[in-house]
């Protein structure tokens, strides 16, 4: 079987400066769009693009979506769903088991804990210094490339190795 490749990429800085905004309705801040900007360069730059894209349905996360758009591959299937704001890593997980065997590559843009909490069950090998940072905090805006030699459906505490943990910082 191939290797299947997981992008989790927690959405940009958000912006405060409204705060009688919903926390679902939030933007990016200035930096939360620069950041964007930062992840789309090193996306472009990068052999890790993604054939899915499952991002939550919350402003900040469409708008870091709609950041690095410009360097997704044509015809990258993009779906939003609500289903993915505020998800712990079990809901999460639902998700990511229900991808098809036919998509090679999946990127999921959310939120933490759950995205946080998800990488750090997931990976059980790779790079130790990233998986150090990634324990000790997943910024905004930072992005986990990791490998699953296993089916979609089959996800589950340490099947994944942890290939690159990437801060815009």
């Amino acid at each position: 079987m191939a290797t299947h490749r997981l992008l989790l990429l927690r959405h940009a800085k958000s912006s405060w400066d409204a705060p009688h905004l919903a926390d679902h309705d939030r933007p990016l801040s200035g930096r939360g769009r620069r950041a964007a900007h930062a992840v789309r360069e090193h996306l472009a730059e990068s052999d890790a693009l993604p054939e899915l894209v499952l991002c939550s349905s919350a402003v900040r996360t469409v708008e870091t979506l709609d950041g690095i758009r410009p360097a997704l591959p044509a015809g990258t299937t993009i779906d939003v769903e609500a289903g993915l704001y505020a998800a712990d890593v079990d809901d999460l997980l639902v998700h990511l088991r229900r991808v098809s065997e036919t998509v090679d590559s999946v990127m999921l843009i959310g939120h933490n804990p759950g995205l946080e909490d998800l990488a750090i069950l997931l990976v059980g090998a790779g790079d130790p210094a990233g998986r150090a940072a990634m324990e000790m905090k997943f910024p905004t805006a930072a992005l986990a490339h990791l490998s699953v030699d296993r089916p979609w459906r089959e996800l589950a505490p340490g099947v994944a190795t942890l290939d690159q943990f990437w801060t815009p910082r």
